[in-house]
């Protein structure tokens, strides 16, 4: 039996002996697309105002901050100290953000930082202009968008949440009911069995997360009771492109948050053509009397279904129920069923790739603005995606690693008909030249009989 012992590692090393990763193709695409459309000139632009030129720490360049970004969604990484790590650990990634052998990557502190010193409003002006690179590449237009909303997880635990009016922990104040009750010294379990005999347990009127002050208690798609946030999408219908992607209060129902988000995507569509959106599809969760008056005011037609509510009465609205009946007359149609087919496929496989396969369902960072600068590019990740597969067929490194023997077996199929036609030239050569040389011969023949 052999023993380990210990390696010299040579003193030099050329730089065509280091292992390159399955993945480098797809980032040197991403990169090639990044820079045909000069986005570092770009980022420089828009942050040259948050850049002293002072000495000081070293500072991250804004390219490098953004791609950072894109990686925690094509690698599916959920945290800022996950994204430096992976970077620091891979060859590939080095190359895809600039950095050569020597130098050091940034720090997850160095990110955390440029993170917190740029505004939101930047992200989302970097947003609007990659929807806008969209639209000149022909694959979103915006005249007719979905919008649908998820939770995700809050930074912060349910077993911390205190009283608003006074500061109590839950425990705390299971312990003063449980005196109210008349038992002098209640036990955990005593406690829990008075809990459980409540009906209304948490209200975000009376509880709040002391970590996190704009998380609230919700109700996640699982069954599960978390401190959540509310992602809300509006998506492209003709590409499946994300037009605007918001973040507010869990708390707040569809009827209310949509007014937000369809002012945002509003904004970005006019980038692409002038009238803007002109039609909006949603789930039943969207519809009310408010929500169709507004847009039908705002010019937008709408092709949301109607829950089951039993009789109506309409006096003295009978603004309201020309509009209810407008769309309950377009949800009839076939356009209006094959918006919602198209609705449900589109929306959710926004939120597939953004926050199930892309690392965000459950968030790592404490605030709403902090949470949107990941989701913007996020979101620009996932429509970057759309502009790669356009060009390659593939928008996910993993999707190219995945598929690698399929690369090879072609590769290989390419390099035998390369082989094959080499050999065909060859004796087409060789065939040419035994022909002028019979050819020669034969005359001299002839000449000589002659």
């Amino acid at each position: 039996m052999g023993k380990r012992k210990p390696k010299q590692e040579p003193l030099f090393f050329s730089a065509q002996e280091i292992p390159r990763a399955a993945s480098h193709p797809f980032y040197a695409k991403v990169n090639e697309i990044l820079e045909r459309n000069k986005i570092d000139k770009r980022l420089e632009h828009l942050c040259k105002r948050f850049y002293k030129p002072a000495m000081g720490r070293p500072s991250m360049a804004p390219g490098v901050y953004f791609r950072m970004l894109l990686l925690g969604y094509f690698e599916g990484i959920d945290s800022e100290r996950g994204i430096a790590w992976r970077v620091a650990d891979s060859l590939s990634l080095r190359e895809f953000l600039g950095f050569s052998l020597t130098e050091s990557t940034p720090d997850h502190s160095t990110m955390s930082r440029t993170r917190r010193l740029m505004p939101v409003e930047t992200h989302k002006a970097v947003f609007r202009w990659f929807v806008k690179v969209l639209g000149e590449e022909g694959l979103m237009d915006g005249q007719t968008i979905a919008v649908d909303a998820t939770m995700l997880e809050a930074n912060a635990a349910m077993r911390s949440i205190r009283r608003r009016d006074d500061g109590r922990g839950y425990d705390e104040y299971l312990k003063d009911l449980a005196k109210a009750e008349g038992i002098e010294e209640p036990t955990r379990e005593q406690a829990a069995r008075l809990d459980r005999k409540r009906k209304k347990k948490a209200s975000n009127k009376d509880w709040m997360s002391p970590s996190d002050t704009s998380a609230r208690i919700a109700k996640m798609k699982d069954g599960r009771t978390h401190l959540a946030h509310k992602a809300e999408h509006a998506v492209d219908l003709a590409s499946g492109a994300v037009v605007a992607v918001t973040l507010q209060a869990a708390d707040l129902g569809d009827t209310t948050t949509i007014g937000v988000t369809l002012q945002e995507a509003q904004a970005n569509a006019t980038l692409i053509n002038e009238r803007g959106v002109e039609e909006v599809v949603a789930d039943k969760g969207y519809h009310s009397n408010e929500v169709l008056v507004d847009l039908h005011e705002d010019g937008v037609r709408s092709y949301i279904p109607e829950p089951e509510r039993g009789p109506r009465h309409w006096d003295g609205k009978e603004k309201e129920q020309k509009q209810v009946y407008g769309n309950r007359r377009r949800m009839s149609g076939r356009r209006g069923k094959d918006l919602q087919k198209l609705r449900t496929e589109l929306t959710e496989r926004s939120f597939a790739h953004m926050y199930e396969t892309g690392g965000m369902r459950r968030t790592h960072l404490k605030g709403q603005k902090n949470i949107l600068k990941r989701l913007l590019f996020h979101a620009i990740g996932f429509n970057l995606a759309l502009l790669i597969r356009k060009s390659s067929g593939i928008g996910k490194p993993r999707t190219l690693q995945g598929s690698s023997a399929l690369i090879l077996l072609f590769q290989a199929l390419w390099e035998s008909l390369s082989a094959a036609w080499s050999i065909f030239t060859a004796l087409g050569e060789i065939y040419v030249a035994f022909s002028s040389e019979l050819s020669v011969i034969l005359s001299r023949t002839q000449s000589s009989t002659v």
